[in-house]
């Protein structure tokens, strides 16, 4: 109880964190890698446009239904485990995909994107269980948003890329087949050199604690833990709940723009498929800027509640000015209104990752992150067929429109979450007596522990 606890920064949690961050970074890419390829996948596969968005939309749906067992199995089996299990389908997923490099095989390339999608449910959540695991309280925000960085990294890459490789050819299939089949074994062997080092890298914990919230949660008896109190902890904590909403109207806004952007861009701007990636990149890359930031931001002034909803109102504007200068018939200005709302908007995910852990310490980061996922798939999903419909009948305008009416509400609810910094309170030795930890109360007091924080192996 009033012994001394020991904790050190491991040199192995860098190489953790960059492995991570780069099998994420596959995966993202290959969600984007057809919707911003949209018209030239639709010819080579002889489907619709709608058909052609479902590769993007089952990301989102597999996510749903997978995410519960997903987050159970971080919990029961561990982190090592569901890091293979993410980096292992991502490469199965993606050489599956390089079967179905032919016309008429829609139905395979389909289910390759189903692998890949199940492979995201096991990389989403983890961003902020391997921030808490293995880095300490000054950078636990920076790793954080480093491992949703590497997300962020793939979908520009896969703005920019796929357009270079896979350019439009209608009028010669077989030229398309090729170029695509680059796209796809590059991919291939990239995810499962990604495998491997994930086996090699990736430990369970490091041998000493990071920071003293850690070593309060490692003195909990893993018997006692009960996967569903802790869901049912989650939900009935009002905060969590607001965050939950407005985390999943953010993001799924985000994954919205991200799947239509090619068709936003090509209604205004005929024969403009790669400047649309470029936009996309764009979007993406000011996004990843945002992120660091953000960051780097919490772990100096812990102020998450005023960042949070600073970022979603600036976020907001963001989206209007994009909305209203879409068809002025410049591109640079869609560059420009683009890379500010990338800034804001996907800036936003990490600081909803550690708001998410502060104010329901301790429970599980893998179940908070996991939940505020799932939520944004499921806005994800609604937004992309409702904006997609309203682009098609009416105008881009008319669908972004609708996402800002839904960011507004997100405005509020973020402004109503009483924040209640649990983990911050614990690692500065402030216990909260309101906060009962699961599985069972901690052992040890706080008054009586040394923090010594070094580099070790």
């Amino acid at each position: 109880g009033g012994g001394r606890v020991e904790t050190r920064l491991s040199r192995r949690r860098l190489a953790v964190l960059a492995v991570f961050s780069c099998y994420s970074l596959v995966n993202a890419f290959q969600w984007i890698q057809y919707s911003i390829l949209s018209n030239v996948f639709a010819v080579f596969y002889g489907v619709s446009f709608t058909q052609i968005d479902w590769l993007s939309m089952v990301y989102m749906v597999a996510y749903v239904p997978l995410i519960l067992p997903a987050t159970w199995l971080l919990d029961a089996r561990g982190l090592r485990l569901t890091a293979l299990l993410g980096s292992g389908l991502n490469a199965l997923g993606a050489w599956l995909k390089c079967g179905s490099l032919a016309p008429q095989r829609y139905p395979l390339t389909l289910a390759a994107q189903a692998v890949c999608a199940v492979a995201q449910v096991f990389i989403l959540g983890l961003p902020s269980r391997i921030a808490s695991v293995w880095f300490g309280p000054t950078e636990v925000s920076t790793a954080c948003a480093v491992a949703v960085l590497g997300n962020q990294l793939g979908t520009a890459i896969g703005f920019l890329l796929p357009p270079v490789l896979v350019p439009n050819t209608p009028n010669d299939i077989d030229l398309m087949a090729h170029n695509i089949s680059i796209m796809f074994y590059g991919t291939a062997i990239v995810s499962t050199l990604l495998f491997f080092l994930t086996g090699v890298v990736f430990e369970e914990k490091p041998k000493y604690p990071p920071s003293h919230s850690q070593a309060v949660l490692q003195t909990k008896s893993p018997e006692d833990y009960s996967y569903k109190q802790s869901i049912t902890n989650l939900f009935k904590n009002t905060p969590f709940v607001l965050l939950l909403i407005s985390y999943g109207i953010m993001t799924g806004t985000f994954y919205s723009v991200s799947t239509l952007l090619n068709q936003m861009i090509v209604t205004h701007y005929e024969g403009e498929e790669v400047n649309a990636g470029r936009i996309g990149l764009t979007l993406v890359v000011a996004g990843m800027v945002g992120s660091i930031i953000c960051g780097l931001w919490l772990d100096y002034t812990k102020t998450y509640k005023q960042t949070t909803l600073i970022v979603y109102i600036l976020s907001f504007i963001g989206l209007l000015v994009f909305t209203f200068t879409l068809d002025l018939g410049y591109l640079i200005v869609v560059f420009v209104t683009g890379g500010v709302l990338g800034f804001f908007m996907t800036g936003y995910l990490p600081l909803g990752f550690e708001f998410a852990v502060e104010i329901t310490y301790p429970e599980s980061e893998g179940t908070s992150s996991g939940l505020l996922n799932a939520s944004a798939q499921i806005f994800g999903i609604l937004f992309t067929l409702v904006q997609g419909k309203l682009t098609t009948d009416y105008s881009p305008r008319a669908g972004n429109l609708f996402l800002c009416a839904w960011i507004f509400v997100g405005i509020i609810l973020t402004a109503l979450i009483k924040s209640d910094l649990r983990r911050h309170n614990v690692n500065s030795g402030i216990m909260n007596l309101d906060v009962k930890a699961v599985p069972v109360d901690s052992p040890v007091e706080p008054e009586g522990t040394t923090l010594k924080i070094q580099s070790t192996l």
